[in-house]
């Protein structure tokens, strides 16, 4: 009977020690049969290769690695056609990826499009009430969320009075097709002339109308402000030598443009927003948290960086404050 009793014990304290140690897994992710880490078919959707879009894509597949999220990732380029992004999208769904990783808002809007089930997160999107990505910023409802360029527009306007007090007028050079720029515009018409600022916009197409606008453009204004635009973001080279031709102060909304030749943003790093919505990517595939219950996130944290041989060219003093602390980059 002793020896019965042990075994039964014996029995009770093993059964105990796997239930504790299958509940202490509680945060890890899942296994499959072979007691391997789940791996996940992630689709990536980018609307064009530029900078900062690019930032995002490796920010989130870099934060996906460090949280130990194993992924497939199928990435696709759209190259700028809004209608690729819809076949890209349905592609996705056809293949029955597990998440759909959607950057800028056209690609965005494609995927919600495409499907229902299947969660998609966004990034580099500006405003995705207003472009009808999610119904609102806080209660997303359906199955997409993701995180926002907005970028924090009132300082960055503040900055050219900072720069050069006898700035009055600022241009602004914008692709007439993107849903984003159209926002952003909206905002800074409305913001600028508690700044002193007078705002003079032109539209564009195509790279090709950008040297010729940008002449037309630059020819009426002190200084020009670089909207988070997938356009200006595609030729801000021929933005930046076209600024420096004519000596003239820039300011852009996020920093991969100051990379680029524009002079300085207080802005988000699309990197580091690709790694923030690598957390939300954990949250609903590792973690089952209900995509429909996770807020739309803003940038963390934004960066004053200067562009060095900018500001070289230019001959704008360096002790000034917003000069002093910058990150520097382009040396």
């Amino acid at each position: 009977m002793k020896g019965k009793t042990s075994k039964l014990m014996a029995l009770a304290l093993a059964g105990m020690m796997v239930l504790s140690g299958c509940s202490s897994s509680g945060g890890s992710q899942p296994v499959n049969e072979n007691n391997e880490a789940k791996a996940y078919t992630i689709g990536i959707s980018q609307l064009a290769e530029h900078p900062a879009l690019d930032d995002a894509r490796r920010g989130f597949e870099d934060g996906l690695k460090e949280l130990g999220v194993e992924a497939e990732i199928i990435y696709q380029n759209a190259q700028g056609d809004i209608p690729t992004t819809v076949s890209i999208a349905q592609k996705f769904v056809q293949d029955g990826v597990d998440l759909i990783y959607a950057i800028a808002t056209p690609a965005a809007q494609s995927a919600k499009q495409a499907t229902t089930e299947i969660p998609i997160l966004f990034s580099a999107v500006t405003d995705p009430v207003q472009s009808e990505i999610v119904a609102d910023w806080d209660n997303v409802g359906g199955n997409v969320t993701g995180t926002s360029d907005k970028a924090p527009v009132e300082q960055q306007l503040k900055m050219f009075k900072q720069l050069d007090p006898t700035i009055e007028k600022i241009g602004i050079i914008y692709n007439t097709s993107e849903a984003n720029s159209e926002i952003q515009i909206k905002e800074v018409e409305e913001l600028a002339p508690k700044e002193g600022l007078e705002v003079i916009k032109v539209g564009v197409t195509s790279v090709n109308e950008m040297p010729q606008a940008l002449d037309s453009l630059l020819s009426k204004v002190d200084a020009l402000y670089a909207l988070s635009d997938n356009l200006v973001a595609s030729s801000v080279e021929i933005v930046a030598n076209k600024l420096i031709e004519k000596q003239m102060i820039s300011v852009c909304a996020e920093e991969s443009q100051v990379g680029g030749g524009i002079l300085i943003t207080n802005g988000l790093s699309y990197y580091e927003l690709g790694k923030q919505t690598a957390k939300m990517a954990k949250e609903v595939l590792v973690d089952g948290k209900d995509i429909s219950t996770i807020p739309v996130g803003l940038a963390e944290k934004t960066i004053t960086t200067v562009n060095e041989k900018t500001l070289r060219v230019l001959n704008i003093d360096e002790n000034n404050p917003l000069i002093k602390d910058a990150v520097r980059v382009g040396k």
